[in-house]
């Protein structure tokens, strides 16, 4: 007999995700001891060998709860018994508010921006060649709502790639219901994370309130309609981008855009350009919010003499002489 359908299922979208990497490349599991990324680790475990690759893990120690020390020990001891080889804990300190130049974003971004610093810390460290993300289709729905209850824009409500440079998201196709059965068919005892019951944080309510009161009063398959939603998108989101990228690439010349060439660009790409060349004078990707790109869009479009609009990272975009301008130090 083989192997029990869920865990099937892990292992096929783990191998899938593997394609392309050359062989003796390392791959790390980023693992909280969650169901989620425990099934994950141990279908990598089991791909990776097969693949010619090899296999390791890492988990996150956010600090964040009495006893965090010990869950990631625990965590690690989980890892070496599937067979992977390196395993490392890293220890991360979690910005709070007032600390830093940027708005505080909030606990639930200020935890994950530490965590992915540590993630590419880990990789670079032992020479990883990808990293592999335990989110399900659950997560990406949960992404999507939240994108949308923000007004974030296509690219927000696009939700998480499948690959985003190193980092591999293999189980994005599946429920977190298929990787918590996965676990239980291979004897796995996941680790229940008490701040995924936590209603203080607003993926929580989300996901123990809005998601099942849709699946209430709209029918069963909300999540995989989201997941769904989030890849088509994704796919519009990718091709405006390119475009404005070209267009970019064209208009920019020393720090500067000329106006007139952006007013007449669609709306869709001249924004994209001018937070494009925010990110690029030097803001904050978290912190430059629609609000920033509306008021630099309204320096193109809507032109009274207004004198100058200020954007975080200390950015100053003003219009001189039919061009805009951003500058370091406002």
């Amino acid at each position: 007999m083989g192997p029990h359908p869920a865990v099937a299922q892990v292992r096929l979208a783990v191998r899938r995700a593997l394609r392309g990497l050359e062989p003796g490349d390392l791959v790390l599991a980023a693992c909280s001891g969650g169901a989620d990324s425990l099934a994950l680790a141990a279908a990598l475990a089991f791909e990776a060998p097969a693949l010619g690759l090899r296999g390791g893990g890492v988990t996150v120690d956010h600090g964040l709860q009495p006893g965090s020390g010990r869950q990631a020990d625990a965590v690690l001891g989980q890892l070496g018994r599937l067979g992977l080889d390196p395993v490392q804990a890293i220890r991360v300190s979690v910005a709070g508010p007032g600390q830093g130049s940027a708005p505080y974003p909030g606990p639930e971004a200020a935890a994950r921006t530490a965590r992915y610093a540590a993630l590419d810390q880990a990789a670079d460290r032992a020479g990883a060649a990808a990293i592999m993300l335990g989110h399900t289709r659950d997560d990406q729905a949960e992404t999507v709502l939240l994108g949308l209850a923000r007004g974030s824009g296509a690219r927000s409500l696009a939700g998480m790639a499948p690959r985003s440079g190193r980092y591999l998201r293999p189980l994005l196709q599946l429920s977190r219901a298929q990787a918590a059965a996965a676990c239980a068919a291979e004897g796995l005892d996941p680790w229940q994370d008490p701040q995924n019951a936590d209603q203080a944080f607003a993926r929580v309510r989300v996901r123990t309130r809005i998601l099942p009161l849709m699946e209430e009063l709209l029918g069963p398959g909300i999540a995989e309609s989201l997941a769904r939603t989030a890849e088509q998108l994704r796919a519009d989101a990718d091709a405006l981008d390119s475009l404005a990228a070209q267009e970019a690439l064209r208009l920019s010349a020393g720090g500067w855009l000329p106006a007139e060439p952006l007013a007449g660009l669609p709306d869709a790409i001249r924004t994209r350009v001018l937070r494009a060349a925010a990110l690029a004078a030097g803001c904050p990707a978290g912190a430059l919010s629609a609000r920033h790109v509306s008021e630099l869009d309204a320096l193109v479009t809507s032109w009274r003499g207004q004198r100058w609009v200020d954007l975080p990272g200390e950015i100053r975009c003003q219009r001189r002489c039919g061009r805009l301008l951003f500058t370091a130090g406002a």
